[in-house]
Parts: structure tokens; sequence; C-alpha cells
């Protein structure tokens, strides 16, 4: 009986110990996360990260792209994307930023919108430690990184090559939507420009943001060539975005007007199938990478997630694709950087624990 009690108790001291154990083992992994932030341990706390992507205007190919790069980056971190598509309606973005504050996602990545739609949901958002990294709007709140492309650069680089090619004299098109914050920094580029070259006079603009962009700015082009229809009356368009630029260029092409030339901005694979069709009008577009976009909007969300300090403002540097530069074999965005320098490598935003 003696010898009953004894492996009894004994028995009963190693449960208690393996608890003991067990709850110490527990506390510690707990420990380990609350402060492994920073250090080899945050890249394992980061896998599965919830990420929202709330987009103004999921439109086109340049758009396609742009997300494409957003899921690569999300994917190499482990985690996953969802897209908040909002149609341009800006009180929809607004209620997507909701959303994805309400239903807990780990990160918000905002695509345009505007501070008056989204700036007091992009506050409640940072209130309640969720990062947020924004795209091409002008959102300021403490804590938030906003990221833009260098547009006035840009537009400058466009509109330099249509004046070296026209020889500085020359009548344009310009297609132009107010609204935007790079739209908005575009045009003044534009307006210093047209100062800067007396030989060149603007004979009409016009430009709308719509579900059907590209459709409705050919209805547009197409009324007025109708308009202009002498050769020489229009020498080139300056396109403030690539969806103007296609529906420009289909119009000019069923006109039979190829003598005007396409001058444009952003890039996408089938902007670079019309830019490389020799007949085309659309000759050259300055543009970033839209897949590294995506790429370096997710690692400065990764970094806030890794506890970073991180800058309130990042500029991307864009390039100029002519179609000088071009092959004659179809060129997609995937190959661009075999024939343009700086094209789809920026390695902004990487920091040196991502690379472990």
């Amino acid at each position: 009986m003696k010898k009953k009690v004894q492996i009894l108790f004994s028995a009963f001291l190693i449960a208690i110990l393996a608890i003991v154990s067990s709850a110490c083992g527990t506390q510690s992994a707990s420990t380990g996360e609350q402060n492994g932030t920073k250090g080899a341990n945050a890249g394992g706390s980061l896998a599965g990260k919830r990420i929202a992507l709330v987009m103004q205007m999921n439109l086109g190919t340049f758009s396609a792209q742009y997300i494409s790069g957003v899921k690569e980056e999300v994917g190499k971190f482990g985690g996953q994307v969802t897209v908040f598509a909002s149609d341009g309606d800006l009180a929809r973005m607004a209620a997507n930023v909701d959303a994805a504050i309400n239903q807990k996602f780990d990160a918000i990545l905002i695509d345009h919108g505007t501070p008056e739609a989204l700036q007091n949901g992009v506050q409640k958002a940072v209130s309640k430690n969720i990062p947020v990294v924004v795209f091409d709007a002008n959102i300021k709140v403490p804590g938030v990184t906003v990221l833009q492309q260098d547009d006035q650069e840009m537009a400058r680089s466009v509109l330099d090559k249509l004046a070296k090619d026209s020889g500085g004299k020359a009548n344009i098109v310009k297609i132009w939507v107010a609204g935007f914050a790079p739209m908005e920094r575009r045009q003044v580029a534009y307006e210093e420009f047209m100062k800067n070259n007396p030989g060149i006079k603007e004979v009409a603009a016009f430009g709308s943001a719509t579900a059907n962009t590209a459709l409705d700015t050919q209805a547009q082009m197409e009324a007025v060539l109708k308009k202009y229809p002498n050769k020489g009356d229009i020498t080139a368009v300056f396109a403030a975005w690539d969806e103007f630029a296609k529906g420009a260029t289909r119009a000019i092409e069923q006109a039979g007007r190829t003598e005007i030339k396409v001058y444009g901005i952003d890039m996408s694979d089938e902007d670079l199938q019309m830019i490389q069709n020799p007949k085309g009008p659309w000759v050259a577009s300055a543009a970033v990478d839209p897949k590294d976009i995506g790429r370096v909007q997710v690692r400065y969300a990764y970094q806030k997630l890794h506890g970073d300090k991180t800058p309130d403002n990042v500029v991307l540097k864009p390039v100029l694709v002519t179609r000088e530069q071009l092959p004659a074999e179809k060129v997609t965005t995937d190959t661009l950087s075999k024939h343009i320098k700086d094209w789809g490598s920026s390695q902004q935003g990487i920091v040196d624990w991502m690379k472990k």
C-alpha cells in the first residue's frame, strides 16, 4: 500500500512539473512574439499577414500589373492580399477603408483617392495600430507613408521629347483631368513647359476619368479630329494617363491621321504593343514599372509591421520609353529592362532584414 502511494505521488509531481514547464515555454514564445518586432525572429512573426489593397479605380492593364506587383511581393512575405475596388466612387472607397479596419486586416495599402474621402478612415486605422501606405494620394497623417511617382519629371520628359520631335513648333491637344494628385502635379509641369515653349500652342483640351476612360477618350478625340480635319491642324497629343493615350491612339488610327503623334504617361504591356507599332501614332511614354510600384508599397508596409521607422514620403523615379529604343520583336514590361535602363529593378524599400 505504501509503495502504491509513493508511485501515485511521483506521477503527480511529474504532471505538475510538465504543466509548469509547458506554461514557461508558452510565456517565452509569447514574449518572443511581442518583443520580436525586430531581428531574426521577425520574419516568422510576419508570415500569414492579411493585407488590404483599397483602390479608387481598378481599370486597365496598368492597374492589373500594379495589383500583380502587390500580390507578388506580399507572397514573398508569406501573406495574402484582398483587393477592395471602388469603381471611382470615393464614398465607396471610404467605406472600403472602414471595412478593412473592421475586418482587422494587418495592413492597408491605398491606391489613389482624395484627402477629403480618406483622411478620417486613415486616421482611424493608424489609431488602431494598422499600418497604412498610400500611393498617389495627398494624405497627410502622422505615421503614414505616401508613395508617388515623380509626376513632374514624367510630364517634363515626354513634353521635351514632343518639343524635340516637332522642332519646337506644334499645335497640340492636351488630355488631362483634375481631381487626382498625380494629374495635378503633371499639370504643373505642363504649364511650365508651355510658358517656356512659345512655339507650341494648345488647340484643344479635354479629359474625364470614367469606368470606360479609353473608350470615352476615343469618342472625344474623334470629335476633336473632325473639328481640325486638315493635316497640320494638330501636330501631337499630350496624354497625361495611358488610358487617355490608348483612346487618342485608336481615334487617330481609325481616322487615318497617323501624322499626329501621341506622347503619354504610364506603361503597361498593352501600351508597349501600341508604341511598338511602327505605323502607330503613340511614340513615347514616361513611366514607373507598375509592378515595381506595388512591390515598393508592400515593402514599406512590411517595414511598418516589422517596427521599422519609415519616411513620410517616397518618390519613385520614372524612365522615358521611346519607340526608337525598342526592338522589332515584341517586348513586355517583364522584358523591357533588356532595352531600357533602370526599368523594373527598383530596390527602394528593401532593408537588411528583408535580404535575410
